[in-house]
Formats: structure tokens, sequence, C-alpha cells
């Protein structure tokens, strides 16, 4: 499968385990990088830098939206990772020149039915696509797979009302939504059920290159994972049902995301689909635990 992955990278370290897996997993064709939301420089940095660690330099890094789509909401927070990953000498990594939306617009135009897309952050730069080109829905591979969103919220889900990537930008996500496009929604449901520890960062440091090394440095390093030694694995989940869709269940539903209000914006409502609602996204609502976790660090130490 060929993806563009489109990313906050830096933001949570699941970010970055989520590119370590894909470039480990042969079933996966990068055909580019496109960052979104914040510092999106910081962002291509870290990417370029990861990539070139794992042989990978040729894959394009663009730098999208820096704001939601209204650029009325504030950027909710700085990016926290990068500490021993990007250091004074990564300034000289430069991400490509074009722009990420146009980048993903292009690709997918010039190459009909064999780019998928993994949006793994705030929706702004998809909507902005499917705003510049209405045909890109059609023309996707399989449309989107998107982690975001709750459907029933759990007890040990630790966001505010709305998950942090719909509630970064909910207008971005209604266009997404409603953009007719294939979409797989990987929501807190499933991501705060799955988890890499202590015992895992080990692992992966074990294997011995520097890749690897940066990986669990990054792990460790992640503030909610040092309080507590082990944190969700939210995006690799997201990567996963890529590559092993066997791992989660997908239940048809029709989603809105709540675009007003003080306390409800960004909030994601899902329903059985009908002929009033119909469904708008494949939605995963079951995760096999074990089973995920024994597969990202079984590819995270090659």
């Amino acid at each position: 499968m060929k993806i563009i992955f489109d990313t906050d990278i830096g933001t949570d370290v699941d970010d970055l385990v989520a590119l370590a897996l894909l470039l480990n997993s042969p079933e996966i064709e990068l055909a580019g990088v496109t960052c979104v939301y914040g510092d999106v420089l910081m962002r291509a940095r870290m990417a370029l830098k990861l990539l070139r660690m794992r042989g990978r330099g040729e894959v394009p890094v663009t730098m999208g939206a820096t704001k939601p789509l209204l650029g009325d909401r504030p950027i909710y927070r700085g990016a926290h990772e990068g500490r021993r990953f990007l250091e004074a000498e990564d300034e000289a990594l430069q991400p490509a020149s074009e722009f990420a939306v146009n980048f993903i617009v292009r690709s997918v135009m010039d190459n009909p039915g064999q780019i998928h897309l993994l949006c793994i952050g705030p929706l702004t730069n998809a909507a902005l696509a499917f705003r510049q080109e209405p045909r890109l829905a059609q023309n996707l591979a399989g449309g989107l797979t998107i982690m975001g969103g709750a459907f029933q919220r759990s007890a040990d889900v630790y966001t505010d009302y709305g998950e942090y990537n719909i509630v970064s930008d909910p207008e971005a996500a209604h266009i997404v939504f409603s953009s007719g496009a294939p979409i797989t929604l990987i929501p807190l449901d499933v991501t705060t059920q799955v988890r890499v520890t202590s015992a895992d960062s080990a692992r992966i440091r074990q294997a011995g290159t520097r890749f690897h090394q940066a990986v669990a440095d990054q792990i460790d390093l992640y503030s909610y994972f040092a309080a507590r030694g082990w944190t969700h694995m939210h995006d690799p989940l997201a990567a996963t049902a890529l590559i092993q869709p066997a791992l989660v269940s997908l239940t048809p539903l029709h989603v809105d995301v709540e675009t007003g209000g003080r306390f409800a914006a960004g909030v994601t409502f899902m329903r059985s689909p009908d002929a009033d609602w119909p469904e708008n996204a494949r939605v995963a609502l079951d995760v096999d635990v074990k089973g995920f976790e024994e597969f990202l660090i079984d590819r995270l130490t090659r």
C-alpha cells in the first residue's frame, strides 16, 4: 500500500513511533510525509532525521498548515519532543519547498486510485486538500485512515470533552467527514486500550542501531511515559489498521463533528447509519490488545 503520512509529529511520541512502524513495514510504500499544526518546520526536521536514520532520505517531507482552518483557535500546546533528538546541526535539514496540501493533491491526482492518506494529527491539511480538489475523494485508494474522535468515552480517557486531533480543528474535521471519501476512524475507544511499556522500550533499545536508540529515547523522554512507565499508542494503532487490519474490528457508523459551543466544539457524535444519516466512516470499536502490542514491538525491533 502506498500512503501519504500526515502528522503533527513532535507533540506526543506516538507520531514518531507510528512513523518508525511504517518504516519497518514492507507492506507500506511511503509516498511522502506531510506536517501539520504549529511548528511544522520542527516537525518536518524530526521526520527528515528519522527517515535518514533508517536510510529513507528519498521520501519527500513537506510543511502544511500551521493554524486551524478558521484561524480563530489557539494552538493548544507547543511541541515537547525533540530533546536529545534534534540538535543544532539538524537546522540544516530542509523539507521540500512544495506546500503539503499541494503535494497531497498533486500526488493523488497524478496517481488515481494508488495512494491512501493516513492522518494522525489535526485534519487541516486534509480539509484544505478536499477544498482545493473536490475529486480527491474519488481518487484516493481506499480513502483515509484517521486517528481521532471518541464514540463511548472510557474511564481511561485523559483528554477534555473531545479528542485532541478533532478539537484542534473541528471545522477541518467536519469538511473531511463530509467529503464523501471512504474513512476508517481509529478513536480513543480502542487507542486507550493499547500501550507501550518500559520493558518494550528496553527491547527496542536492544536492537542496537542509532534508529532504534532514537525511538527508545523519545519514548522514555515523553513526559506522560516518564511519569507512569507506559503511554498509549494512539497513532501506531491507526498505522497498524492498514498493515494488519484484522487486529481491529470496524463498525459502519455515521459520524458528525460539533463545530460550535463553548465546551462541545470538536466532540464527535456517532450513530448507526440509516436513510437519513448514511454511513460515512468505519469506526474501530474493538481491538486485539495483545495481538497489537506484540505486533508493534516485533516490528519496531526489526
